[in-house]
């Protein structure tokens, strides 16, 4: 493969990680794709691809496998990702986020040849932003409400530091919520989608039970945030911050109404005290023009066609059941 472009996604069997890889291979011809994964029960089912299982907190491993592959490009998706969990296990979420970028930035210093490195932090870096900070541009200052997000802003601070004190060209790239096929039920999309589908097949009652339905929020689908890390790792300015998002919001509720609407079923909602959580922000709305101007993205696929795809996966995962 002399001559390819040596490209290395961590996390690359999670939502997001499998999305890019197919649009990695999809788009290029010239790539020799690699992809970190936690062990080898979790290689997803991926032609061009090769996965290095890997525990990315050990530094003396996460050194051998970039001295072995001599990466040229980093997409740093591996992370733990919940907020939830975050609350239950604060420390375990800031040390493993934390720990796994510095191992991979501090071998990144001693290759050949500092690769771009593109690290997901993210949207949750902003925290509860006010009504006249909409849309929120990456100037919004940080304000952590959790281990997860005070682990998402070690990460985008820890790439600029290792660009102004090492020269590493990182690129920190802040997606807002994103939605789309393969996602996790544990975020609110998927969760309906997974109620509805095992209602329509009677493996569950014909009831749906949500929480908050009043919020607001930023939606963009998953393909289109990984077309903008593509894009942002081909001409993303070294050391800048970008937000991936839609400069527009949808209520949980539309959400949840069309969803509803792709069914022939008739479902109950009920709203669940379990789930009910304070909305200390009304609204979330990112602004993209940073990133617009610099790589020309723009979000392609439409809300409607989200819901509906990731929809038609739940299907077919409960149909597995």
């Amino acid at each position: 493969m002399d001559g390819d472009v040596r490209v290395l996604i961590t996390g690359a069997a999670g939502f997001v990680g499998q999305h890019l890889s197919r649009l990695i291979i999809a788009d290029n011809d010239d790539i020799e794709l690699h992809g970190t994964v936690y062990s080898e029960n979790e290689f997803p089912p991926q032609v061009g691809i090769d996965y290095h299982a890997i525990d990315l907190c050990d530094p003396d491993a996460t050194t051998a496998l970039m001295h072995k592959l001599q990466p040229q490009e980093i997409y740093h998706l591996a992370a733990m990702a919940s907020t939830s969990e975050s609350f239950e296990h604060p420390w375990r979420t800031f040390e493993a986020n934390s720990r796994i970028q510095m191992n991979l930035l501090e071998s990144c210093k001693t290759l050949s040849e500092k690769p771009r490195f593109l690290v997901a932090s993210s949207a949750v870096v902003y925290g509860p932003t006010k009504p006249h900070e909409q849309p929120i541009t990456e100037a919004a200052p940080f304000r952590p409400t959790n281990a997860y997000s005070l682990s998402k802003i070690t990460q985008d601070m820890m790439a600029l530091q290792y660009f102004y004190s090492d020269g590493i060209p990182t690129i920190r790239a802040r997606a807002f919520n994103h939605l789309g096929p393969g996602q996790r039920t544990s975020f609110v999309a998927p969760d309906f989608a997974y109620q509805i589908a095992k209602i329509e097949v009677k493996k569950q009652a014909p009831v749906m039970r949500v929480g908050n339905l009043s919020a607001a929020r930023d939606f963009t689908d998953v393909r289109d945030v990984a077309r903008a890390y593509m894009a942002l790792m081909k001409h993303g300015e070294a050391g800048t911050a970008y937000n991936i998002a839609s400069n527009n919001t949808y209520t949980i509720q539309t959400l949840l109404d069309t969803l509803l609407a792709f069914t022939n079923t008739d479902i109950n909602v009920t709203v669940d005290a379990d789930r009910l959580r304070p909305v200390d922000v009304s609204e979330v709305r990112g602004d993209y023009s940073r990133l617009h101007t610099h790589t020309n993205w723009e979000p392609l696929i439409p809300f409607e066609q989200s819901l509906r795809e990731l929809l038609d996966d739940c299907r077919q995962r409960v149909q597995q059941l």
